[in-house]
């Protein structure tokens, strides 16, 4: 790490005690986020496309709608997985202080993909309308999705700091 990225984060606190990076690190946990991660990312591209091309030309409505399900399965498993690990590495499964910011997000993230399931099943909004609410899931997603990113760059510039094999791999 350079001067200049040490530099970055004076004063912040560490995302990890050296007891809670060994405990990320031997998370089983860790290696689920890191594919679900990614594989979620993948399914939300996928439908983001589908989404997009019903409302620009109206076809495609029941692929679109499967993906948005899809993509929020996909949500629901790594936000479960997600708790589970943040339980492994700081003792409580949402809410840790290094994560809060993040976790309050993805609560918003939750709702609103769980709306749209909501609406879907009972019919309450229309096919344009389900799309819309799905956009805004999705923005939610993107906003949370670069929270993670940050917090990531940042446990990676903290461990090389701390001059750790495990802060490289964070």
């Amino acid at each position: 790490m350079s001067r200049r990225e040490t530099e970055r984060f004076p004063g912040a606190p560490a995302l990890y005690s050296p007891e809670e990076r060994l405990r990320r690190d031997a998370s089983v946990w860790t290696l689920v986020q890191g594919i679900l991660a990614p594989v979620q990312f993948l399914i939300f591209l996928v439908s983001l496309a589908l989404v997009v091309r019903f409302l620009l030309t109206g076809d495609g409505l029941e692929a679109a709608m499967i993906s948005v399900v899809v993509k929020t399965l996909a949500l629901y498993a790594i936000m479960i997985t997600g708790s589970i690990w943040e339980h492994d590495v700081y003792g409580q499964y949402l809410f840790a202080p290094a994560f809060f910011w993040e976790d309050v997000v993805s609560m918003l993230v939750l709702a609103l993909h769980t709306a749209y399931l909501a609406s879907a099943v009972a019919g309450s909004l229309g096919p344009r309308e389900l799309m819309i609410l799905a956009l805004a899931a999705y923005a939610s997603y993107v906003v949370n999705a670069g929270q993670f990113l940050w917090k990531l760059r940042v446990a990676r510039l903290q461990g090389a700091g701390a001059g750790t094999i495990a802060g490289a791999a964070a």
